[in-house]
């Protein structure tokens, strides 16, 4: 289930089987320059099915497409050239980038949103997984509640009507990759050895022409 790697010098044979598992609807568990993430591929409906039975939420912002490059959000999102600027200057860092999806991309994902989160993480276990698939991975934070051995809080109803997500505890983040052996339905760990610090991306809401933020997190904001 883990299969440890050197992320500067990744083996193609482990990313091939990653790559197989994800177009069969697989999760693979992965860290990136925040805590650990849980993602399936975004041409998968079986893996988003099994994403979002494993997180339980039912506020999309708590999903994030992990991008590669720019190119990709321009494919999923619509951005005009300022939003560009500044998303492609602070970018790979812990930003999730909250823009107005895709018609098309809200019927493939099913998500009850005319907005959608996207992010091009620091990290290249990620990039190289992502270049390898082709194309974007849906993801969720992964947390500890996940294992069935802490029970989540029941705040889904009140996450749909807030402006703003709340911080995930650092008790709920893990460290290692071993610590999530235990949840159920995840295919494969990619292990890039490390611990994780136990911090969070910051959010930024750009659909309007203020920009928002619906939670501080590791990247500084304003810049």
């Amino acid at each position: 289930m883990i299969e440890y790697v050197v992320p500067n010098n990744i083996d193609d044979r482990i990313l091939r089987r990653a790559v197989k598992l994800l177009e069969d609807g697989g999760l693979i568990a992965l860290p990136t320059d925040t805590s650990w993430s849980i993602v399936c591929s975004i041409k998968s409906k079986a893996g988003i099915k099994k994403l979002r039975k494993l997180s339980g939420e039912r506020d999309e912002r708590h999903f994030t497409l992990l991008c590669s490059c720019m190119s990709q959000f321009s494919e999923v999102c619509k951005m005009d050239n300022t939003r560009y600027r500044l998303i492609n200057r602070i970018s790979p860092g812990p930003y999730v980038f909250i823009l107005k999806s895709l018609l098309s991309t809200e019927k493939f994902l099913d998500i009850r949103r005319s907005e959608l989160g996207v992010r091009i993480p620091d990290h290249s276990v990620p990039i190289r997984l992502i270049e390898t698939l082709s194309h974007p991975l849906y993801s969720i934070t992964a947390k500890k509640s996940m294992t069935g051995k802490k029970e989540p809080d029941d705040i889904e109803d009140s996450l749909e009507k807030a402006t703003e997500l709340p911080p995930i505890p650092e008790a709920e983040l893990f460290e290692n990759g071993w610590e999530m052996e235990d949840i159920d339905g995840l295919d494969l760990i990619l292990d890039s050895g490390e611990e994780r610090e136990l911090i969070f991306s910051t959010i930024l809401d750009m659909c309007e022409d203020e920009i928002k933020v619906l939670r501080q997190g590791a990247g500084s904001w304003p810049i």
